[in-house]
């Protein structure tokens, strides 16, 4: 049972302990008549010792003294007056006194190494809780106000703050509020920070250490936070008072989470760089690989056309040649274009009410060059109109088709099906090629991925899927590959999207 830690319930007990002290006089001198002062003195201090278990120090302390008087007044002869007769008696009472209130005083000392222990163990668990917290930081750009917060609820403080100097001014991100931080005197706390940690721990952990006054006039605790020695900022805390070791592993903690997040920041700059090169790299590598056919089959078109021997139907075909290849051409400028604005968020969605048929009709229009080959059967209603943007996913829709005429021998079977659900448009792409390794299916969506030995393979850059997950995305669409059982792969689109019948469109 814990001691309470209220006036009411000390005195409460207390009363308990009177009453237990009143109960046991009254049986054993007016009930059982008993004269064995020994017994008599031994139940006072089993209330004592009881008291001084469950209740505060004074507790026990009074309820001592009240068996003292009450054990020479009813029980020591002689009975009913304060004298005491013998000496010996005189030495019992001072020894129940003195054995009450020194196990008094044992008792108390326990309850309070007691209740310091479970102090230090929710400490500990809040440090584990806050360091958890820092943990699933990201390096998104309010991590240090998530710091702020988290060090406010896991220590139940009033105000938190995490300060970091910058140029022109601090840069102070908070949890809590009522409180405004004078930067002169963070400037002050920063520069007698500048110490080293050597200094800093010959001076006892204070070198920087202050309290301020903020402009309301409260009290605010500044502690430097330090990492290798070097302050990197200050801690703000104001609230319930908080001990100086827990202070300065707090302090150590936010120390640690803001170098975390400064590393973080760095490794996403550094991951943007690596991934910037890596596209230009590709686009390089994509435009010399396929660039070099197309204007090879220009030049010898163009070079037929001049040639005396030429016919009329020759010229026809070289034509022909020549207006394919620039087709061809033009798609892959446009699928560097489509790219590029992916890379830099430049894809915003503009939705409108559209039929899922219409959406299948201007997908089929953009890649009929690639399809001129295959058997196109759609499925698609147009009894029901969808809200999203018609232009983003028929293009996507557009490379998925393109990808499966490519990967497929020409005079099979393109299946598409867009059917409209509660809150989506589906829509499914099947074809009867030779289906996708397994090995490539988690990165037939990755840019420049053409499947491992991808010699003698239909030529292309690699940029088509990407492109669709790239448009699809701006929609918070998604797209998902894997193989038909029977052979041949199955591309599934998901588009969010209000559905309504087309009745209500036409009203």
């Amino acid at each position: 049972m814990r001691q309470p830690s209220s006036v009411h319930g000390s005195i409460r007990l207390a009363g308990l302990a009177a009453l237990a002290l009143a109960g046991i006089t009254l049986v054993y001198s007016a009930g059982l008549h008993l004269t064995n002062t020994t017994i008599v003195a031994l139940s006072y201090l089993l209330v004592v010792l009881l008291a001084a278990a469950y209740a505060a120090l004074w507790v026990a302390i009074a309820a001592s003294v009240a068996a003292v008087l009450l054990l020479n007044y009813f029980f020591l002869p002689p009975v009913g007056t304060w004298t005491i007769a013998e000496p010996a008696n005189l030495v019992a009472l001072f020894v129940l006194l003195a054995v009450s209130v020194v196990a008094s005083n044992l008792s108390s000392s326990a309850q309070f190494r007691a209740r310091e222990a479970t102090a230090r163990r929710d400490e500990i668990s809040r440090l584990f809780d806050l360091s958890r917290d820092i943990l699933l930081t990201t390096e998104s750009e309010d991590a240090h106000q998530h710091l702020a917060r988290a060090l406010a609820r896991r220590f139940d403080l009033r105000y938190v703050a995490i300060c970091l100097p910058g140029s022109p001014a601090w840069r102070i991100l908070e949890a809590g509020g009522g409180f405004t931080l004078p930067p002169d005197q963070l400037e002050s706390v920063m520069r007698s920070a500048a110490g080293t940690l050597e200094v800093e721990r010959r001076q006892g952990g204070q070198v920087g250490r202050q309290t301020i006054y903020s402009r309301e006039g409260l009290a605010v605790d500044l502690v430097p936070l330090r990492v290798a020695g070097r302050a990197v900022g200050l801690l703000a805390i104001a609230g319930e008072s908080v001990e100086k070791s827990t202070l300065e592993a707090l302090a150590g903690i936010a120390a640690i989470a803001v170098e975390r997040v400064q590393f973080l920041e760095e490794r996403k700059a550094a991951d943007v760089e690596r991934r910037s090169a890596e596209l230009k790299s590709a686009l390089l590598a994509s435009l010399a690989h396929d660039l070099r056919t197309p204007l090879t089959a220009i030049r010898v078109a163009a070079g037929n056309l001049q040639s005396a021997w030429a016919t009329d139907a020759d010229r026809q075909a070289q034509s022909e040649i020549v207006l394919g290849e620039v087709e061809r051409l033009n798609r892959l400028f446009q699928n560097i274009l489509d790219m590029a604005r992916i890379e830099t968020l430049g894809v915003t969605a503009s939705p409108e009410w559209v039929t899922p048929e219409e959406i299948v009709e201007a997908a089929i229009t953009q890649v009929q060059h690639a399809l001129g080959g295959h058997d196109v059967k759609t499925d698609a209603t147009d009894r029901v109109v969808v809200r999203l943007d018609p232009r983003l996913t028929s293009s996507a829709l557009a490379h998925v088709l393109e990808n499966a005429a490519q990967y497929s021998a020409a005079g099979t079977t393109v299946r598409v099906a867009a059917s409209a659900l509660d809150d989506r448009l589906e829509i499914v792409v099947e074809d009867e090629g030779p289906g996708i390794p397994e090995a490539d299916l988690p990165h037939v969506f990755d840019r420049f991925f053409r499947g491992r030995g991808s010699a003698g393979r239909p030529a292309g850059a690699g940029m088509g899927l990407a492109i669709s997950r790239g448009l699809l995305a701006a929609e918070q669409a998604s797209i998902r590959a894997e193989n038909k059982p029977g052979g041949g792969a199955r591309f599934a689109i998901s588009v969010p999207a209000a559905v309504r019948p087309l009745a209500a469109e036409s009203e």
